[in-house]
C-alpha cells in the first residue's frame, strides 16, 4: 500500500515496563479509541510494519499497549517515535460536515474574496474548538468553525474557504 493509503492516528512515545508494552500518543477521540484498531502498522526504516495488538488500556493520562513481537524493554525501546497509522479503508465515513484532520491536512485556504492564505499544515485541539494552523506568507491560526469561519471544505478540491481577515 502506498503512503495515502494509511492514515496516521497516533506514535509510540517509549517504554513501558520490562516485558516490552509501550507508551502511546493517541489522536484519536476518545483518546483510547486507537486501541480499536489492530494491526497498527508502524513505521520503520520507511515502511509500514504490521504490529498485531494483543493488550492496551488507560495508564494515568495515557495509554500503553503490548504489541506482538515486542517481548521486551529493549524491542519497546526500538520503537520510540515510530508514527501508528491504519489503512484509511478501515476507518468509517464520517458523517455530513465532520472531517478527519488527515483530510484537512495539505488543503489550500483562501478568503470568501479569494485571497490565498497558504495551506493547513496542521490542526490543534483546543477546549472550545479546533484550530487550523495555516502557513502562507505568514502563519495564520483559524478556528475550525464551520458555517462562521469555515464557509466550504472542498475536498476533491483540495481548499477550504474561510471567512478571515487576511491582515489578521
Amino acid at each position: 500500500m502506498d503512503e495515502s493509503q494509511f492514515v496516521v492516528l497516533g506514535r509510540i512515545t517509549g517504554a513501558h515496563g520490562i516485558r516490552g508494552w509501550v507508551k502511546v500518543y493517541s489522536e484519536t477521540r476518545p483518546r483510547d479509541g486507537i486501541l480499536g484498531y489492530s494491526p497498527w502498522f508502524l513505521r520503520r526504516n520507511g515502511q509500514w510494519v504490521p504490529f498485531e495488538v494483543s493488550e492496551g488500556r488507560l495508564q494515568g493520562k495515557g495509554l500503553v499497549a503490548q504489541l506482538e513481537g515486542c517481548g521486551d524493554r529493549e524491542a519497546a525501546i526500538a520503537l520510540k517515535g515510530a508514527e501508528i497509522a491504519i489503512p484509511r479503508a478501515r476507518l468509517p465515513e464520517p458523517e455530513a460536515g465532520e472531517y478527519y484532520w488527515a483530510d484537512l491536512i495539505g488543503l489550500a485556504v483562501e478568503t470568501t474574496s479569494g485571497v490565498s492564505l497558504g495551506r493547513v499544515d496542521h490542526l490543534l485541539e483546543t477546549g472550545a474548538n479546533d484550530v487550523l494552523v495555516v502557513r502562507g506568507d505568514q502563519e495564520r491560526l483559524v478556528p475550525f468553525v464551520p458555517d462562521q469561519v469555515v464557509v466550504e471544505v472542498d475536498l476533491k478540491g483540495g481548499r477550504l474557504v474561510v471567512d478571515w481577515d487576511p491582515d489578521f
